[in-house]
Protein backbone atom coordinates (compact mmCIF):
# COMPACT_ATOMS: atom_id res chain seq x y z
CA UNK A 1 0.00 0.00 0.00
CA UNK A 2 1.46 3.55 -0.67
CA UNK A 3 0.56 6.39 1.27
CA UNK A 4 1.06 9.57 0.61
CA UNK A 5 0.04 13.44 3.12
CA UNK A 6 -2.63 15.54 1.30
CA UNK A 7 -4.50 18.44 2.63
CA UNK A 8 -8.31 18.04 2.09
CA UNK A 9 -10.36 21.41 1.58
CA UNK A 10 -14.26 21.87 2.47
CA UNK A 11 -16.02 25.09 0.67
CA UNK A 12 -19.16 25.77 2.34
CA UNK A 13 -22.21 27.18 0.70
CA UNK A 14 -25.90 27.81 0.84
CA UNK A 15 -27.71 26.84 -1.81
CA UNK A 16 -29.45 30.51 -2.21
CA UNK A 17 -25.83 32.25 -2.96
CA UNK A 18 -25.87 30.64 -6.53
CA UNK A 19 -22.45 29.82 -6.06
CA UNK A 20 -21.59 26.27 -6.74
CA UNK A 21 -21.23 26.58 -10.86
CA UNK A 22 -19.28 29.36 -10.30
CA UNK A 23 -16.82 26.81 -7.89
CA UNK A 24 -17.56 23.95 -9.87
CA UNK A 25 -16.02 25.70 -13.09
CA UNK A 26 -13.14 27.26 -11.63
CA UNK A 27 -11.98 24.15 -10.20
CA UNK A 28 -12.61 21.99 -13.16
CA UNK A 29 -11.63 24.68 -15.45
CA UNK A 30 -9.39 27.15 -14.10
CA UNK A 31 -7.35 24.72 -11.65
CA UNK A 32 -8.00 21.35 -13.29
CA UNK A 33 -8.36 19.92 -9.49
CA UNK A 34 -8.42 16.24 -9.97
CA UNK A 35 -11.60 15.59 -8.51
CA UNK A 36 -14.49 17.23 -6.48
CA UNK A 37 -17.38 15.97 -4.41
CA UNK A 38 -20.39 18.10 -3.71
CA UNK A 39 -22.58 17.03 -0.78
CA UNK A 40 -26.29 18.32 -0.04
CA UNK A 41 -27.26 18.75 3.54
CA UNK A 42 -30.47 18.14 4.79
CA UNK A 43 -30.51 20.75 7.33
CA UNK A 44 -27.93 23.17 8.99
CA UNK A 45 -27.74 26.62 10.20
CA UNK A 46 -24.85 29.52 9.70
CA UNK A 47 -23.98 32.54 11.54
CA UNK A 48 -27.14 34.21 11.18
CA UNK A 49 -28.63 31.67 13.45
CA UNK A 50 -31.18 30.65 10.57
CA UNK A 51 -31.94 26.78 10.46
CA UNK A 52 -32.65 25.82 6.82
CA UNK A 53 -33.90 22.74 6.35
CA UNK A 54 -35.94 20.59 3.78
CA UNK A 55 -39.28 19.85 3.81
CA UNK A 56 -42.00 18.93 1.81
CA UNK A 57 -43.88 22.61 2.01
CA UNK A 58 -41.29 24.14 0.53
CA UNK A 59 -40.86 25.49 -2.79
CA UNK A 60 -37.66 26.96 -2.80
CA UNK A 61 -34.60 25.50 -1.06
CA UNK A 62 -31.96 27.03 0.62
CA UNK A 63 -29.79 23.95 2.05
CA UNK A 64 -26.50 23.80 3.15
CA UNK A 65 -23.82 22.41 0.20
CA UNK A 66 -20.54 21.02 0.61
CA UNK A 67 -17.90 21.11 -2.07
CA UNK A 68 -14.57 19.07 -1.20
CA UNK A 69 -11.90 18.30 -2.89
CA UNK A 70 -7.59 17.20 -1.87
CA UNK A 71 -3.95 17.33 -3.19
CA UNK A 72 -0.35 17.89 -2.73
CA UNK A 73 -0.87 20.44 0.39
CA UNK A 74 0.97 23.03 -1.89
CA UNK A 75 -1.41 23.18 -4.25
CA UNK A 76 -4.57 23.21 -2.32
CA UNK A 77 -3.22 26.34 -0.25
CA UNK A 78 -2.70 27.82 -3.58
CA UNK A 79 -6.11 27.24 -4.90
CA UNK A 80 -7.86 27.82 -1.90
CA UNK A 81 -6.05 31.84 -2.36
CA UNK A 82 -7.51 31.84 -5.89
CA UNK A 83 -10.93 30.40 -5.13
CA UNK A 84 -11.64 32.93 -2.40
CA UNK A 85 -10.07 35.88 -4.40
CA UNK A 86 -11.92 34.94 -7.75
CA UNK A 87 -14.75 33.37 -6.64
CA UNK A 88 -16.07 35.32 -3.33
CA UNK A 89 -16.55 32.57 -1.25
CA UNK A 90 -15.86 32.98 2.03
CA UNK A 91 -16.24 29.61 4.29
CA UNK A 92 -13.20 27.26 3.25
CA UNK A 93 -12.12 24.49 5.74
CA UNK A 94 -8.52 22.45 5.04
CA UNK A 95 -6.83 20.14 7.15
CA UNK A 96 -4.14 17.40 6.68
CA UNK A 97 -4.89 14.07 5.95
CA UNK A 98 -2.94 10.68 4.32
CA UNK A 99 -4.18 8.90 1.29
CA UNK A 100 -3.71 5.45 0.78
CA UNK A 101 -3.81 3.30 -2.64
CA UNK A 102 -2.91 0.19 -3.58
CA UNK A 103 0.15 -0.16 -5.56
Amino acid sequence: MAERIIKIARIYLRESERLLPKVIKFLHDDEKVPGVTVLRGITGFSADGKIHTASLVDLSLDLPLVVEFFDEPERVEAVVGRLMEQVAVTHVVTWTGEMHTRE
